[in-house]
């Protein structure tokens, strides 16, 4: 895989350690400066739940880094498109559901991966 699908790879993984970091850690300070749309009553008392969801994008981050571990390259391979399409699709649902600048912000990156991946190396 080349270095520069390697290095898109790694920053979609730190994108969603980040997110994890927000929303397990930063709710109600970090995450009130970013998710705007959410009304300032609602960030204590969804505390739980965005924890909850930091969670899964940490899954997300880590089954991204996993591959670079994985000396069978087919195997990496097939973890990294596995979780690249895990993240189009929340990426995807996330901006139907909530916000279109998702859409660019996590499925596109996570799209142009996987044609990265599949197609140039």
């Amino acid at each position: 895989m080349p270095i520069l699908t390697k290095a898109l790879i790694a920053l979609i993984a730190f994108e969603h350690f980040l997110i994890l970091y927000i929303e397990m850690f930063a709710w109600e300070s970090l995450g009130k400066k970013i998710f705007k749309t959410v009304p300032e009553n609602l960030f204590g008392p969804t505390k739980g739940m965005m924890a909850n969801q930091g969670l899964y994008n940490g899954f997300l981050a880590a089954g991204l880094i996993w591959p670079f571990f994985i000396a069978n390259q087919e195997w990496a391979y097939s973890i990294t498109t596995f979780f690249l399409i895990c993240v189009a699709i929340a990426g995807t649902f996330g901006a139907v559901t909530s916000s279109r600048k998702i859409f660019f912000i996590q499925a596109l990156p996570a799209i142009v991966a996987l044609v990265m991946t599949n197609w140039i190396g």
